[in-house]
């Protein structure tokens, strides 16, 4: 069980435009990391409390025991062990991906309703200093939980890592392709000889091959310029035409603040695997030896969200009272577009996940040279203990 660390906070950061340079720079970072391991209320009263049968089961890492159906069995802990003694609260540490945001209101919500409290979790929710390490962090056992990204979770996997997801938060891409609105350009078609920002990463290049060949056209057909950090600045300074890896729950809203609103061409909707954005994520040991904290802690992040899904504006002020850096005012409308996207619209439970998706995107990820080899996906997630907080609740 890792040590409770002390709630770390990234600097503080001038606000509106570098909030978008500041999303651009993490993703950047993240997807970095891709090659460096490469190398190296409805909502709440339906799908948050109940579970859905097309919620397919995956098999996470470890023993068959793990896969099943049945609810985890307690651990029996030894003196020392995250169980801890009798009538104290586990401590586990939860690393972010990114600094706290809309998305992570749910984690707020459940230790402001005391649903981290009823399951007897104390949680340390923290931005840790360098978050590229976040899974390797979590497979030695220096952190008990992240949230991290879906090829990420693949990668670390096929390098040796025994990383689980076991509930997908974000049941769709956020990362688009964004245009301002005065340019006309809606659809890929549009982006034939058009200059387009990206932060220089291949993933990139992946994501906007595909788009483009859902149109007939090729990367010869467009001008890349490696705008790195820059991002936003970048579009809204009208130096390109289109930039690719902002997230539309968050930046889009930062240019509308600006007064230059802007189109978001979704990456899904033109050929690329339909994959999960942000996944809760632990280690294969830590639900071999430690099932019940793994099972309090998915009780009280369901919960959580259900919360946050039915009170947005009381999630957005924790959200300010736990790191008052945030720009309420951009959070705030952009939890109205992410709610939906916690449960698809209401399609799935909160949290569920597929095998034929993680199929999907891990030959894909093949197929662009991102994922080098086969991975097992199903052992790459895991259903059980998302579905039995849905039984509980």
């Amino acid at each position: 069980m890792a040590d409770p660390r002390p709630a770390r906070r990234l600097n503080r950061q001038v606000a509106g435009m570098m909030r978008g340079t500041r999303r651009s720079m993490h993703t950047l970072i993240f997807r970095q990391r891709w090659i460096v391991v490469a190398v190296a209320a409805l909502l709440a009263g339906t799908l948050f409390a109940g579970c859905g049968g097309n919620a397919a089961t995956g098999t996470p890492a470890g023993s068959a025991a793990t896969a099943t159906t049945s609810a985890p069995a307690p651990a029996s802990a030894p003196a020392g062990s995250p169980a801890g003694t009798p009538g104290e609260a586990t401590k586990v540490s939860i690393a972010l991906d990114w600094y706290p945001w809309s998305n992570h209101t749910g984690l707020y919500m459940a230790q402001s309703t005391g649903a981290f409290a009823d399951q007897g979790i104390e949680p340390n929710i923290y931005v840790p200093s360098d978050p590229t390490t976040a899974l390797q962090l979590v497979a030695a056992g220096q952190d008990d939980f992240t949230i991290s990204y879906q090829a990420d979770v693949l990668i670390a996997r096929q390098q040796g890592l025994d990383v689980v997801s076991i509930a997908a938060l974000v049941q769709h891409p956020l990362n688009t392709i964004m245009t301002l609105q005065s340019s006309g350009i809606t659809e890929p078609a549009q982006l034939k000889g058009k200059t387009i920002g990206m932060a220089g990463v291949p993933s990139d290049d992946a994501l906007l091959k595909t788009v483009l060949q859902s149109a007939g056209l090729t990367l010869d057909d467009v001008k890349t310029v490696n705008v790195g950090f820059d991002l936003m600045p970048a579009l809204l300074g009208k130096r390109v035409d289109a930039i690719i890896g902002a997230y539309y729950v968050h930046e889009a809203i930062l240019a509308q603040q600006q007064g230059q609103p802007v189109n978001a061409i979704n990456v899904a909707d033109f050929g690329v695997p339909d994959y999960y954005e942000l996944l809760l994520v632990t280690s294969g040991e830590m639900i071999r030896d430690h099932a019940d904290v793994v099972q309090r802690v998915v009780n009280a992040v369901v919960a959580g969200y259900a919360a946050a899904a039915a009170n947005p504006d009381e999630a957005i002020d924790q959200l300010v009272k736990a790191y008052p850096e945030t720009d309420a005012a951009v959070e705030r409308e952009g939890i109205k577009l992410i709610i939906p996207m916690w449960t698809d619209s209401g399609k799935v439970p909160f949290g569920s996940q597929t095998e034929e998706r993680w199929t999907s995107y891990a030959d894909w990820l093949r197929q662009h040279d991102i994922l080098a080899g086969d991975v097992d996906v199903t052992k790459a997630f895991t259903n059980t203990f998302i579905e039995h907080a849905h039984m509980g609740h």
